[in-house]
């Protein structure tokens, strides 16, 4: 990735966490800090919200919209993040050991310096997403299936060789 090209997507992420949410309906909340540990944020609209530095363990985000959410610096092991989507957002040093992003959407994130161990990425769309090398290698090396909601590929979004 070239660093215009970088520098640029950078830009536009950041811009849009700084833009309110365009859906109404959509819940900005702040859990920043706080121990969510097995709680169901399932099917809800949290556009915008703030997850920095949560505990959230178990917890399941599954089909949650988080569009433009910060998610810095979270541990998200063993969460249930199945067709969450995740774009737009700054999910940086975040912990996804064991946690399953099977069709989630991770477009135009932010993802430096977040662990992988054992994830699921099964159908999951990383268009666009700034990650370090290293991870793009490791998540390559899993990668497979079609995004349901956006028809692109896993290894196609993570630019995989």
């Amino acid at each position: 990735m070239s660093y215009l090209r970088l520098a640029i997507t950078t830009l536009v992420a950041i811009a849009c966490l700084l833009i309110a949410p365009l859906d109404t309906q959509a819940e900005t909340l702040s859990f920043s800090h706080a121990q969510l540990k097995g709680r169901d944020f399932s099917g809800r609209m949290l556009a915008g919200s703030g997850f920095a530095n949560a505990n959230m363990e178990g917890a399941n985000f599954e089909n949650a919209d988080l569009r433009g959410s910060v998610f810095s610096a979270s541990i998200l092991r063993n969460a249930k993040l199945k067709g969450a989507d995740f774009s737009s957002g700054l999910l940086d040093q975040a912990d996804f050991a064991k946690a399953d992003l099977t069709d989630a959407l991770l477009v135009e994130t932010i993802l430096l310096r977040s662990t992988f161990d054992f994830v699921n990425i099964d159908g999951a769309d990383f268009t666009d997403a700034i990650m370090d090398g290293s991870q793009r290698k490791w998540l390559c090396s899993k990668a497979k299936g079609i995004n349901s909601k956006t028809g692109v590929s896993t290894r196609e979004s993570l630019e995989c060789d």
